[in-house]
């Protein structure tokens, strides 16, 4: 299959085009600005797909709106019509298609031109009115407010926002891609609008904060929900803009003569994850929690975990290496240890359900032989 990408070196173009490319689609033919009017009628001519994803839309004459957008589409149309087959399409457009404004009466025209090629074609033809599409890649300070706060935020840049209460609908780049893939691969006859999902309704104000935020955890070390929805998709933009230099950051090392402990990420509602690391003949812990409650996997070296029940005096212990994958858990009323048994360093990863709160730590002194 030849695909033909218009705009193949703007934001959306070089996204698509990387995901076209995993998925082993290796006869793309790009058209960006420099593409003479030769080579894009040789590329239309055996076309089997075609992303319009060119236009205009930050000019600085109002006119080059219908020269970029209405105008290049007729080009396209024109030279598709003379292939003598149904080429599909699929278009990007702009909500503001259904404005009353230069850029959005262009991006309505192109629309209708490409419905009129479909119509007399019989070329499936969707048209897409996209939302503001963010994700990596995408320009600083051109029309991306997202984009902008991400570039800025991540080099410590001071950001405008002129009312943090304006709505904002965005739609995330890999969303944008999936159904432009899933378009190519189970084509719809016909022509008609073709819809991006999720919308993600927020505000400039809550997304200015978000991204203060991800700058901010590195300090705090506390970083925000980042799993799923609209912050999963924040965040990994907000990572694509950091500079080289951004890439790593240190965190404090707590060290004392038993060996190191150094806290990595916490989270909102679901503890925190650190490091320890013991000396040989070391033993550290020797306390009990009521409700906190804690992982061990040991990394490198050889553990020694004690247990005592400190109702009833029942005792558990048991023996693990690293390389082992065993997880050792602490179970509240239970005093428990651990003790570098072996010849080398002990390194062990702790997972722990809540943040370490110095006020309420939960943790009593007591050792497991008394």
């Amino acid at each position: 299959m030849q695909i033909v990408v218009t705009g193949a070196n703007g934001f959306i173009g070089r996204n698509l085009i990387v995901r076209l490319r995993e998925l082993g689609y290796a006869d793309i033919r790009q058209v960006t600005r420099a593409t003479s009017a030769g080579e894009f009628e040789a590329m239309l001519a055996t076309a089997d797909f075609v992303f319009h994803l060119a236009g205009t839309n930050r000019p600085k004459d109002p006119a080059e709106f219908t020269i970029g957008n209405q105008g290049f589409t007729q080009r396209l149309c024109s030279t598709l019509r003379g292939v003598g087959r149904p080429v599909p399409v699929a278009y990007a457009s702009s909500t503001q298609a259904i404005l009353d404004n230069p850029y959005g009466a262009s991006k309505r025209a192109a629309e209708d031109v490409l419905f009129a090629y479909g119509h007399s074609t019989g070329a499936p033809v969707r048209i897409f009115r996209l939302a503001n599409v963010f994700g990596k890649w995408a320009r600083p300070n051109y029309n991306s407010a997202v984009a902008t706060f991400c570039h800025n935020i991540a080099r410590n840049l001071p950001i405008s926002i002129n009312d943090a209460n304006a709505k904002l609908n965005l739609v995330y780049i890999d969303d944008v891609v999936s159904t432009f893939i899933d378009l190519l691969e189970n084509p719809q006859p016909g022509g008609g609008f073709g819809e991006i999902a999720p919308v993600y309704e927020t505000t400039v104000g809550e997304i200015a904060r978000a991204i203060s935020d991800f700058r901010e955890s590195r300090e705090t070390l506390t970083t925000s929900r980042v799993g799923e929805g609209l912050y999963r998709a924040l965040h990994a933009t907000y990572l694509s803009y950091l500079p080289c230099d951004e890439f790593t950051y240190s965190v404090p090392v707590h060290a004392d003569p038993r060996g190191e402990f150094v806290e990595m990420l916490k989270t909102q509602d679901s503890g925190q994850f650190s490091y320890f690391t013991a000396h040989p003949g070391i033993t550290r812990g020797e306390h009990y929690h009521h409700t906190k409650t804690e992982k061990f996997l040991v990394i490198r070296g050889t553990a020694h975990f004690g247990f005592r029940n400190i109702d009833t005096g029942e005792t558990f212990e048991c023996v693990t290496k690293g390389g082992e994958a065993k997880i050792v858990e602490t179970i509240p009323g239970w005093a428990h240890n651990v003790t570098n048994v072996g010849e080398d360093e002990l390194i062990v990863m702790l997972w722990a359900n809540e943040i370490f709160d110095r006020a309420k730590p939960d943790t009593f002194a007591m050792k497991v032989k008394p």
